[in-house]
């Protein structure tokens, strides 16, 4: 059945599902566009594990970040190692990946570094790798499946700059006075909405839909225990808060970004998306 549908839905004209892809980027700018200006709130900042180990504050929160470091660093050696290059074989096609696995290791820097001192200042190096990060992941879906140049040479390099002015727009609003989070919200977000639809609109060779889903599962948990930060604290003992798991949860959905890569390799069995309908990469190089 669900092979079926996706047959039914990419039966469309290939313009036709460009334009629905389109009409839902329109409407998702339209609607942010309505909503007021979004200030940083410094209750933010106050999280409930402050405790100092080993003469590292906030130790729980800053060590956590070693997931990202860990999974980064193994990305980009599966990228640019021997299995990587026999999947992904221009340094083009590498390209968004070294980005995004790059990105996720600084992660872990930028985000030790403001958990050692929570502020506004310091959130700024936590969240501009983060944002890299996702504009590079949501890059990768483009060029796989939509179109591979115009994703390179346009879309990769204006979602990058996108990603990166948000973050400088939201720091110079809060040094202003009038803090606005709309555009960092829209880049991290719309991702989440569109590379689901991206997936059921386009076939793809090296990106998966149930990837996709797994990821989504990951970092949805990962948000949820982040608003739960005290009351998972208590009901632990004290031992563990949830701003600490939410970082090891959201270190698991980088994990599915590698363990799709991995089960995409040439030669391996299984299912890629359908891997049965994916288009070679040759076909939308031209």
């Amino acid at each position: 059945m669900r092979s079926l549908s996706l047959t039914a839905v990419r039966s469309m004209h290939y313009s036709a599902r460009i334009g629905i892809l389109v009409a839902i980027t329109a409407l998702v700018f339209g609607a942010i566009s309505l909503v007021p200006p979004i200030a940083q709130n410094p209750a933010y900042h106050l999280f409930v594990d402050g405790r100092t180990c080993l003469g590292i504050a906030n130790f729980g929160n800053v060590a956590s970040n070693i997931g990202f470091l860990i999974f980064g660093l193994f990305g980009l050696l599966y990228v640019l190692g021997r299995n990587g290059r026999a999947l992904l074989a221009t340094p083009q096609e590498r390209l968004p990946y070294v980005i995004f696995f790059t990105g996720v290791a600084l992660v872990s820097i930028g985000s030790a570094y403001y958990h050692a001192d929570p502020t506004n200042q310091t959130l700024v190096w936590d969240r501009l790798p983060l944002t890299v990060a996702f504009m590079a992941l949501f890059a990768a879906f483009i060029m796989d499946r939509v179109h591979f140049r115009f994703g390179l040479f346009v879309v990769l390099p204006l979602l990058l700059a996108a990603g990166a002015a948000s973050i400088v727009y939201w720091d110079w609003t809060e040094t202003a006075g009038a803090g606005d989070l709309r555009p960092y919200v829209l880049v991290q977000f719309y991702p989440i909405l569109a590379i689901p639809l991206i997936c059921l609109l386009f076939p793809g060779r090296c990106t998966s839909g149930d990837a996709v889903s797994r990821m989504i599962v990951w970092y949805g948990f990962a948000k949820l225990v982040e608003h739960a930060d005290g009351t998972i604290f208590a009901a632990l003992g004290n031992a563990v808060s949830g701003h600490t798991i939410k970082h090891l949860l959201a270190a698991m959905a980088v994990y599915e970004v590698l363990r799709m890569l991995r089960a995409a390799e040439p030669g391996r069995t299984g299912s890629i998306d359908q891997r049965s309908e994916a288009v070679p990469i040759q076909r939308r190089i031209v």
